[in-house]
Order: C-alpha cells, then structure tokens, then sequence
C-alpha cells in the first residue's frame, strides 16, 4: 500500500523521484525501492513522508481511505498540464458556488 500511496502522492505534486528524494534527504534509488515496493521505508521515513505530504502515517499504512476530511487525491497521470490546469479550474469553479 506504501508503494501505491507513495507514486500516488508524489505524482499528483509533479515531482520526480529525484526532487521526492531531494526533499526527504535520501537517494532517488530508496524512493524507487520504496515505490517499487521492493523495501519499506523505516518507522522515522515513514514519519519524515507524512510530514512531507501532508498526510497521516495510517494513510500511507493504507489504513485510512481519504487523506484529509474533504480532500481527495485524483491521478492525473498522462495528463498534459493544460488539461491538469483545466481539471484545477473546474473544480475551483465548482466551489465558488
């Protein structure tokens, strides 16, 4: 579930593993493995990700569903940026209600 969250999370902030791996102080291949879910990050890691996120360590665990009370993360992957921009617009538009 790690593995699944972590891509999830990073990818829906634009970053490479190399810019995740920057901001977590360690190396781009322990974001692969950990992606990858070839290893699992220590207890401290998995703190320091959370942290970094913004999220729970239960929702990297996979033990929570949602990330926060009224947010809900949408894979934009293969999306060109103007699409992305389009799908941020739309949903501000829809909160201006």
């Amino acid at each position: 579930m790690i593995a699944e969250r972590l891509r999830c999370l990073r990818r829906s902030r634009e970053l490479s593993q190399v810019q995740l791996a920057r901001g977590l102080g360690v190396g781009k291949q322990s974001i692969s493995n950990w992606e990858n879910d070839n290893i699992m990050p220590s207890v401290e890691m998995l703190e320091r990700m959370a942290s970094f996120f913004e999220v729970t360590t239960d929702y990297l665990l996979g033990r929570e569903e949602d990330v926060a009370e009224g947010l809900v993360l949408v894979d934009v992957t293969g999306l060109s940026r103007r699409e992305i921009e389009h799908i941020r617009q739309l949903v501000e538009d829809l909160r201006g209600r």
